[in-house]
C-alpha cells in the first residue's frame, strides 16, 4: 500500500459507520436488562479474573467489529473503585463526518450502572436514537490494581467537547486524529488502567483491539 492508500485506510478508519449515539453529554440510565454473554472468560458476573475482588479496579473496551467500514470502532468503561459500579460511554460520530470541530454534535455520552446494565445496555446499543447497523459485540477487560476513577470523570467532558477528527486539523494543519479509539484510550488512560497499550494518532480501532495482552475477550449478544 502506497502511503495515499494507508493515509485513506486510517480516514476511513475514523468514520464510524451505524454509531449508537446521537448526542453529547450524558444520558440518563434506564431498566436493567441482563445481557446473554458468550466467550473464553465468565465475565464479571462471575467475578472472574477480569472482575477481581470489589477493592481492585477495572477496565472494559467495547467494540464494534463491523464499525467503520470494517475497520472497527470501539467505547469504553471504568470501574469505580471498591464498588459494583461502572461508567461507560463512547463518541460514536453518527454522522460520519470526519471533521466536527469543539463543541459539535459528535454522538458522544456516558451514563452509569451496573456491570450488569453496562453490558446490557452496550450489547443492545441502548443509547442509539434508531437501529444501529452495528452494534456492540465484543468486549474485552482487565483488572487494574491502581484507579484513578476523579481523573478518569475530568477526562470525559474533555474528549466529548473537544470535537472529532480523522485527518488533517484544519487549525493546525497536522495529520492526527480525536476520534473513537482516542477517547476510549484517553479516559482509561486518566483512569490509570494496568496493561493498556498505547494507541498511536489516525491508529486503526480493530487493530489496537487485539495489542490487549491479557485482557479477557467475550462476544455480546442482546437480550
Amino acid at each position: 500500500m502506497n502511503g495515499f492508500g494507508l493515509w485513506v485506510a486510517v480516514v476511513v478508519a475514523g468514520v464510524v459507520v451505524g454509531g449508537t449515539g446521537c448526542r453529547s453529554g450524558s444520558v440518563t440510565s434506564g431498566e436493567e436488562k441482563p445481557a446473554t454473554v458468550t466467550g473464553t472468560a465468565e465475565g464479571l458476573q462471575g467475578m472472574s479474573a477480569a472482575a477481581g475482588p470489589r477493592r481492585s479496579g477495572g477496565a472494559c473496551v467495547f467494540v464494534k467489529p463491523d464499525g467503520a467500514q470494517k475497520f472497527g470502532h470501539v467505547g469504553w468503561g471504568f470501574r469505580i473503585t471498591g464498588t459494583d459500579r461502572w461508567v461507560y460511554g463512547a463518541v460514536e460520530n453518527p454522522s460520519g463526518k470526519l471533521y466536527t470541530p469543539p463543541g459539535g454534535d459528535i454522538g458522544a455520552w456516558h451514563t452509569e450502572g451496573s456491570y450488569k446494565k453496562m453490558l446490557s445496555e452496550m450489547s443492545r446499543d441502548a443509547h442509539y436514537p434508531g437501529k444501529s447497523d452495528h452494534p456492540y459485540s465484543r468486549y474485552r477487560c482487565t483488572n487494574s490494581s491502581r484507579s484513578d476513577v476523579p481523573a478518569a470523570r475530568d477526562m470525559i467532558p474533555v474528549v466529548e467537547g473537544r470535537g472529532f477528527l480523522v485527518g488533517v486539523d484544519p487549525e493546525t494543519g497536522e495529520l492526527t486524529s480525536r476520534d473513537c479509539l482516542d477517547a476510549t484510550y484517553d479516559v482509561l488512560k486518566a483512569y490509570r488502567t494496568r496493561h493498556l497499550p498505547k494507541a498511536a494518532k489516525l491508529a486503526v480501532p480493530n487493530v489496537w483491539v487485539e495489542s490487549l495482552a491479557g485482557w479477557t475477550d467475550n462476544k455480546l449478544t442482546p437480550h
